[in-house]
């Protein structure tokens, strides 16, 4: 935003208010209104979204930006898988949990450092078998942004946690659409050994999101209509069941 953006949206909230502001100002103006964190938390804080029949509260975090991104619903979703296996053998790929709630469950990334990090690679993972493995936005870098780039990486990553899941387990990902060209194939060809696929599409440029059907979302696209991630598959693996 530029100095001049700036001075002309504060000059119109003090003389005639935020709403005035926003209706007045250039798009860059309401944009950075509305995809600010004051913003959210003041006007926003109490917004829900239902998926799978479940009602959650959008998260509103200032790690990550999480008002403006994807994490406002894929974090409500799988801290709430969570929460309902408490003692229970939890495994997360990717620490992100961490960042905003107080977690005990087993966690494993493979650059990220931190208290009880464990710092190994998802493919060569090794442990007792898992009532529950989850993994937020992660399975869509494996292999893709690493060097050499490794596009199967990601079906060996499933594979393993495959067999790390005990009889009657489920892995549940989720896997944003438009960023990994592969994972996007992978999704439309039927290529990855889910059991389920639930879909959610952001419908708002405040990010406001709503389940929907794969067709909604099979070709969407990053930046558009809104910027950053639009889609966003939630993908699920029952141990034992077929893949659909």
């Amino acid at each position: 935003m530029t100095g001049t953006a700036l001075t002309r949206l504060r000059r119109l909230v003090r003389e005639r208010g935020l709403l005035h502001a926003m209706r007045a100002g250039s798009r860059e103006v309401a944009d950075r209104v509305l995809s600010s964190y004051v913003y959210s938390r003041v006007f926003h804080s109490r917004r829900t979204f239902l998926f799978q029949g479940r009602r959650h509260r959008y998260l509103i975090h200032r790690y990550n930006s999480t008002w403006r991104t994807e994490r406002v619903v894929e974090v409500p979703i799988v801290w709430g898988l969570v929460q309902q296996s408490r003692g229970r053998r939890v495994l997360e790929v990717g620490n992100v949990l961490a960042h905003y709630f107080p977690v005990s469950h087993d966690r494993i990334d493979k650059y990220e450092q931190g208290p009880g990090v464990r710092n190994e690679d998802v493919v060569d993972y090794r442990a007792e078998p898992y009532d529950l493995i989850v993994s937020i936005s992660t399975l869509e870098h494996v292999g893709w942004d690493e060097t050499p780039r490794d596009p199967g990486k990601i079906l060996r990553a499933l594979d393993n946690l495959i067999r790390l899941a005990a009889p009657g387990g489920r892995i549940v990902v989720t896997l944003p659409m438009a960023y990994n060209p592969n994972v996007d194939a992978l999704l439309r060809d039927g290529g990855l050994p889910l059991t389920h696929r639930f879909c959610l599409k952001r419908v708002s440029r405040d990010n406001r999101w709503e389940e929907v059907e794969w067709p909604a979302i099979r070709d969407a696209g990053y930046d558009t209509p809104f910027r950053r991630i639009n889609a966003l598959v939630v993908g699920v693996i029952e141990a034992g069941s077929p893949a659909t």
